[in-house]
């Protein structure tokens, strides 16, 4: 039986001291207050004619998720794309219960393919009961992309590709966030494990070089974009909480654009992502805007290598990302 909690409040974003906006699910930034969209936003897509965008059928969408990973279709599984959370997981530790609530809203929202607004946490003594709550807002704007058309002349078919393809992506986040959060074991999937391979991968001895080249590149941006005041220990877990991020996008990336046979190389994910990383590391407020980009130039350079890297010792290992 489905278990359905309330809908999301009006006027609270749903991030506290245990959220992170800047967390794993951003497509892009150009979005002014992304937390809240009212349901009823219309499309405003350049160039573009309006349509009800509820011709999709949910089934549909999660048919096509269900083809490629059992564990995201159970995630989603009783999950309605309305905006309302839904409970998906509970399990106990000790003397404690931990449930993660799952909403997904679908709309247009200005030029974002998706987000994740995770986790929520809620805890609850006289229960024992410690409920954490993610959101993915799905915005399927690029519905009129060459490719796309070329690929699905029927409309409806089209919209539902596209959401199943950003819901994907989208769910890998909340997947990685649910193996990071419960308690040892109880959020393992083939995809959290896979990703914790790829971070192994990552930060072993043989990848050691391509490792400290990007990091100290991490290091220098995370210096720019400092008030001043943060010690070193913060400066560093920002760093770490930022490479983090890089590879948790590359394998998502990968992970969807072979899914669903849109590959994205691993040039593109450097030079979208080193951009983000060092907006995520504070910005240019110890240096000229100049110095900034160059930084930001030179760490793409370096994320390109530790990608490829990567890939090449993944496949020396037998490990194909499919």
């Amino acid at each position: 039986m489905k278990k359905k909690t309330v809908p999301v409040e009006k006027g609270v974003n749903g991030l506290d001291g245990n959220s992170n906006l800047w967390s794993y699910g951003f497509q892009d930034l150009n979005i002014s207050s992304p937390a809240l969209l009212p349901a009823s936003l219309p499309a405003s897509i350049p160039n573009a004619p309006y349509f009800d965008i509820r011709i999709y059928r949910e089934s549909m969408i999660k048919s096509l998720i269900r083809i490629h990973s059992k564990d995201m279709y159970w995630l989603l599984e009783k999950v309605h794309f309305d905006g309302n959370y839904y409970r998906v997981k509970c399990v106990s530790s000790g003397e404690w219960e931990y449930c993660w609530d799952l909403a997904v809203r679908i709309q247009f929202f200005g030029k974002m393919l998706g987000m994740t607004l995770y986790p929520k946490r809620l805890v609850s003594q006289k229960e024992k009961r410690i409920v954490y709550r993610s959101m993915i807002l799905v915005n399927p704007y690029q519905l009129w992309d060459e490719a796309l058309v070329n690929k699905f002349w029927n409309l409806q078919e089209r919209v539902e590709f596209l959401i199943a393809k950003i819901l994907f992506h989208e769910s890998i986040h909340v997947m990685i966030s649910l193996g990071n959060i419960l308690p040892s074991g109880f959020g393992n999937t083939d995809i959290y494990l896979e990703f914790r391979k790829m971070l192994e991968v990552s930060v072993s001895k043989k990848l050691s070089l391509e490792l400290h080249n990007v990091q100290f590149r991490l290091w220098n941006l995370v210096l720019f974009g400092s008030s001043g005041s943060e010690s070193e220990k913060k400066l560093l877990e920002r760093v770490q909480e930022i490479y983090e991020f890089l590879i948790n996008e590359k394998y998502s990336n990968q992970k969807t654009g072979k899914t669903f046979h849109f590959p994205s190389n691993n040039t593109k994910i450097a030079r979208k992502y080193a951009w983000i990383a060092a907006v995520k590391a504070g910005g240019d407020k110890q240096v000229t805007k100049k110095i900034w980009q160059v930084e930001v130039r030179r760490l793409r350079i370096e994320l390109r290598e530790l990608f490829e890297r990567i890939d090449t010792e993944l496949s020396n290992m037998g490990i194909i990302l499919d």
